[in-house]
């Protein structure tokens, strides 16, 4: 799952946000400016955070126990930093976004985001390689991730 959250959201997503989504918005609406400018710290701090998690994860899978609740801690950290991105975008970004962008603007921004096609959306068939972790992901988490036990 950490691979595909820096595979993912991390590589493809995420710069699609900072270089395409919030410039048109930060320009269309000046307002959100600051909370704009949060998500793009957000995304640098999240790509570091996730290779952190990775580290953190192999510790422990290597040296054992002792490394475990440095991971969970690590883990909790991010979990609630990425809640708090994702809510900022979705009660902040979006609607303003849904208010300002043109059907032009919404156009360009869809050809860029489908391009990646992530199977997470269910909006877009996902590319292949991506269906497939998608897939062996959703048997191995658990409920209500997942289907694992």
């Amino acid at each position: 799952m950490l691979f595909y959250i820096d595979e993912f959201p991390e590589r493809l997503h995420h710069p699609k946000e900072t270089d395409l989504l919030f410039p048109k918005v930060a320009t269309l609406a000046p307002e959100i400016r600051e909370a704009i400018a949060k998500l793009d710290r957000d995304h640098s701090k999240g790509t570091a955070a996730v290779l952190e998690l990775q580290h953190l994860l192999l510790g422990w899978q290597l040296m054992g126990g002792v490394r475990q609740q440095k991971f969970i801690d690590a883990l909790t950290r991010y979990l609630a930093f990425y809640r708090e991105h994702m809510e900022l975008e979705e009660k902040v970004i979006l609607p303003t976004a849904l208010q300002v962008l043109t059907p032009d603007d919404w156009n360009d921004l869809e050809t860029a985001f489908q391009e990646n096609r992530d199977a997470l959306t269910g909006k877009y068939p996902a590319q292949e390689e991506y269906r497939q972790l998608f897939s062996h992901i959703a048997r191995i988490a658990p409920a209500p991730i997942g289907m694992g036990s």
